[in-house]
């Protein structure tokens, strides 16, 4: 896992490095450049024979914050390489930070040259250092106007921390917003580098070590409420798969899915969970829909009976109950939910509330009386708008604080699926998913990725591993990311399907060192 800061997050981080460890900010400084001019240097040398850059033109466009004293000192390093490099200095100097004023006469006693009519198309190179993460108010004026034309130009773009003009916890366009090839950070990423449209107006991201750490002189944190990303070797960690075990051992899913005519998704989701590593799935559904489920997926058991007696045998034999995919909201369906949702909660089975399930509970907001930490919903934005009355576009501005709040008010672990999932719990946990891709965006997409919960909280029961369910969900989501990302190889995006998240599942578990 990662860590992934917020814009107040990282001041402090700053302020910890730089006055409790006395790490001189100077030092810092010198180190972004550092970490950014490497990365140019192997871009150009990438680019061009070894020793021929002498057609390469690098400018860095410097406001007078923090963020244009590292523009600066870019500058000068990649000048001292014996690259040509200039200064285009946007900001106004006599609001000059310390430490960008010492960058400035540093970058004038080397000779680093400077213009102030930018001629944009005669460079290759141009180094974005106007703006920082603490940039909150729109751009308008001088401002938007040099940042319109350095996105015109055809030169290789490099934004320093974060594109200027994106906003370091949303991700938000304040107005308009560097268009970056490449993007350095440094010691964490930023939450409006995960986020949409900044996340695409950022290129590439690499994360520079430069010296700042979460800890303070006590061994604290200062960071201790910052969200995560999960990586591959996440993945590595899933438990192993015990050679004695059985059937019973790797879990039973009981999915609570289907209605006449709708048999689909029902069969997305015990597929998944399926070859996600379940030792079991039972699919309580309608009878209209017995042949052609057990004809899909002869592996899946069915039951077709919805009786008290009935109910509490399948309720008794579950690990993990799903709830919803293809349900319908009709009396059938809200009537299955009900008595799975208030009965599986009460016995303390972890429930995942998907589709049609979510649409019945915000047509039903008393039930969420029944939600708890073993609770798992997955709205998509249009379903988090029903569930919370809050529009799209309210809950797009912060998708890390709706689902935060959702949580907290519900006690659930909520994933609000995007382009960027935010997976949250009431106790503060919140993880940000960097997999996946457009392509997943898909009918049956949501339904695979239910199933590939129910596995994945399948695979931790034989273990004894002690895990949140929250950091579960997570790896659930970022699994069922990877596999969109094998299926995008495969198939590119306009032509991916659900059944092909599916398909790479045993190429994505593969990674788990010890699973058979």
């Amino acid at each position: 896992m990662k860590k992934v800061v917020t814009c107040s997050q990282m001041k402090l981080l700053d302020y910890g490095t730089i006055h409790n460890m006395h790490v001189p900010s100077l030092v810092l400084m010198e180190r972004a450049a550092l970490a950014t001019a490497e990365e140019i240097r192997k871009y150009l040398e990438k680019k061009n024979s070894p020793g021929n850059l002498e057609k390469e033109r690098i400018l860095a466009v410097c406001g007078s914050g923090n963020n244009g004293g590292d523009g600066i000192a870019i500058a000068r390093l990649l000048h001292l390489a014996g690259i040509h490099s200039e200064i285009y200095l946007a900001g106004n100097p006599d609001k000059m930070t310390e430490e960008t004023r010492h960058q400035w006469e540093i970058a004038r006693n080397y000779g680093v040259p400077a213009t102030n009519n930018p001629v944009w198309d005669e460079y290759t190179v141009i180094v974005d250092g106007i703006f920082g993460v603490g940039l909150s108010r729109e751009i308008s004026g001088t401002y938007k106007e040099i940042i319109h034309s350095m996105n015109q130009t055809r030169a290789y773009k490099v934004a320093v921390d974060i594109p200027s003009g994106i906003h370091g916890d949303t991700g938000a366009v304040l107005g308009i917003a560097f268009q970056a090839d490449l993007t350095v950070t440094f010691a964490y990423r930023k939450r409006g580098l995960c986020f949409f449209p900044g996340r695409a107006y950022a290129g590439r991201i690499l994360v520079a070590d430069i010296g700042i750490y979460d800890r303070d002189r006590d061994g604290s944190e200062l960071a201790d409420q910052a969200a995560w990303h999960l990586e591959k070797r996440d993945v590595e960690t899933l438990p192993a798969r015990p050679a004695w075990g059985n059937k019973g051992t790797f879990g039973k899913i009981l999915l609570v899915a289907g209605s006449k005519g709708m048999c689909g998704a029902a069969y997305l989701s015990a597929s998944a969970a399926l070859h996600g590593g379940a030792g079991m799935v039972k699919i309580q559904t309608v009878e209209e829909n017995r042949i052609p489920l057990q004809s899909l997926l002869p592996e899946a058991m069915v039951s077709c009976e919805f009786d008290e007696a009935s109910n509490e045998k399948n309720l008794n034999w579950c690990d993990v109950l799903v709830i919803g995919p293809g349900l319908g909201t009709e009396s059938s369906g809200k009537e299955r939910l009900l008595w799975f949702l208030k009965n599986g909660t009460k016995a303390g089975k972890p429930v995942i509330l998907d589709a049609d399930g979510l649409n019945l509970l915000a047509m039903n907001p008393q039930w969420m009386e029944s939600l708890n930490q073993q609770t798992i919903l997955t709205p998509h934005m249009g379903e988090m708008s029903r569930l919370t009355g809050r529009t799209i576009s309210e809950l797009k501005a912060d998708p890390a604080a709706s689902a935060w709040e959702f949580a907290k008010k519900t006690g659930c672990v909520c994933v609000l699926k995007d382009a960027c999932t935010t997976v949250a719990d009431g106790d503060g946990s919140l993880y940000l998913n960097l997999s996946g891709n457009c392509g997943m965006a898909t009918a049956g997409s949501g339904d695979v990725l239910s199933g590939m919960i129910a596995a994945v909280l399948c695979m931790y029961l034989s273990s004894g591993e002690n895990r949140d369910i929250s950091y579960k969900t997570a790896l659930a989501v970022y699994i069922h990311g990877l596999c969109g990302d094998i299926a995008r190889e495969k198939k590119e995006t306009h032509s991916m399907t659900a059944k092909d998240m599916i398909e790479a599942l045993p190429e994505v578990l593969k990674l788990a060192e010890n699973l058979e």
